[in-house]
């Protein structure tokens, strides 16, 4: 990122993320909900409900158009994490959920809110200031149930399908969330 020196695999992340600095959100998924700022990251997002994707994922039929963000949703299935904190051990799958609680280590919130509630992360602030706005921007196309984050949704949606992407690797059993 031009803006805040954050690294990425695809070109398109990259893009992504400029807009949490800018706002900008053009491209709304009428399948899920999740908004894209650019056509190209949308097209490429597009590709994971068509199963189009030159990746193609072997346990859920999932596609994908990058292969780190084929990479990173083998993980869900697999359970591995392979990013460590150098300063306590804790083990995460993605990279920006080590960032985000490397910052549980340092203290460093610069993400202020007016209630004087502080955040690490800029999704977690943003995610914050729903809880005073009241919105529900993420609506369930299967029942009509809103959520103030993209997350929280995607949690939900697995109530309507099968999918239990993450599984306990000392019984086996499978879990939606």
């Amino acid at each position: 990122c031009k803006i805040c020196g954050k690294g990425f695999d695809c070109p398109s992340s990259v893009r992504n993320h400029e807009t949490t600095h800018t706002g900008e959100k053009l491209y709304e998924c009428k399948q899920c909900g999740k908004v894209l700022s650019h056509s190209s990251s949308f097209r490429s997002h597009m590709i994971t409900h068509t199963g189009d994707g030159p990746q193609k994922c072997k346990i859920c039929g999932k596609a994908f158009g990058c292969p780190s963000l084929f990479q990173r949703h083998e993980r869900t299935h697999t359970g591995e994490k392979p990013y460590q904190c150098k300063q306590c051990g804790k083990a995460f799958s993605l990279s920006g959920s080590l960032r985000r609680h490397e910052a549980t280590h340092t203290g460093v919130k610069p993400y202020k809110c007016k209630c004087g509630k502080a955040f690490s992360d800029l999704s977690s602030f943003q995610n914050h200031e729903t809880t005073h706005t009241g919105e529900k921007p993420y609506e369930c196309k299967e029942c009509g149930k809103a959520f103030s984050c993209f997350k929280y949704l995607s949690q939900h949606k697995r109530i309507h399908t099968v999918e239990k992407p993450y599984e306990c690797k000392t019984c086996r059993k499978a879990f939606s969330h």
